[in-house]
């Protein structure tokens, strides 16, 4: 059984595709044990409580500075004994203490086709704009490990998702979400857990 811990910063829309997918068999050999979110008021963890899943809040606000915070998310991480770390919309740079202890353990969901529109600057809604205002035809998501850099991790899976004439950076992003995000994360989760994927040379390859 999969023991997944699942960092958060907003509403847990991803959150919820996982809750959702665990709960109809998507998801299978897989438990949630836990939620963090960096912010103590988000929806994400009203989500998690009513799945039944023990949530925390760690804040950076708490602590005296980033070091102290950052040693605070991963003894926060440790105390659910994971054996991979979900980020699901978690807009905080993963400290890279984290990152050594779970080498190969840590996936993130990022709404965009990586290479394109990412890293340091692109999250949220700023990604979207920033896809609109490039004129792009074509953008999606892109699941992948965390590693030292910025979205420059192994790439899991990725979809595309067509650009429509008149979208917003929100109808945009919501699109995103439905086609590609809530779809790619889960079986991500799922693949994992029944050992389909191992990462070799940085790239991730398919277990026969």
């Amino acid at each position: 059984m999969l023991r997944i811990v699942v960092l958060v910063s907003g509403g847990g829309t991803n959150l919820q595709a996982i809750i959702d997918s665990v709960a109809a068999g998507g998801i299978t050999n897989t438990e949630i044990v836990g939620v963090i979110s960096n912010n103590k008021t988000v929806k994400s963890l009203e989500r998690a409580k009513n799945a039944g899943i023990p949530a925390v809040s760690v804040s950076p606000k708490d602590f005296e500075n980033r070091d102290i915070f950052n040693d605070a998310l991963l003894d926060a991480v440790n105390e659910f004994a994971p054996d991979l770390v979900v980020l699901a919309g978690f807009l905080v740079a993963i400290p890279p203490k984290m990152v050594a202890q779970y080498g190969n353990r840590i996936i993130n969901i990022h709404p965009s086709l990586i290479p394109s529109f990412c890293g340091v600057g692109y999250y949220g809604l700023k990604v979207h704009e920033r896809v609109l205002e490039r004129g792009a035809k074509v953008t999606g998501a892109t699941v992948h490990f965390v590693n030292e850099g910025m979205d420059e991790g192994p790439i899991i899976s990725q979809k595309a998702v067509y650009v429509e004439e008149g979208d917003t950076p929100e109808i945009l992003q919501r699109r995103v979400m439905e086609q590609a995000e809530w779809i790619l994360l889960p079986k991500a989760i799922d693949d994992i857990a029944n050992d389909r994927i191992t990462v070799i040379d940085n790239k991730v390859v398919k277990n026969n």
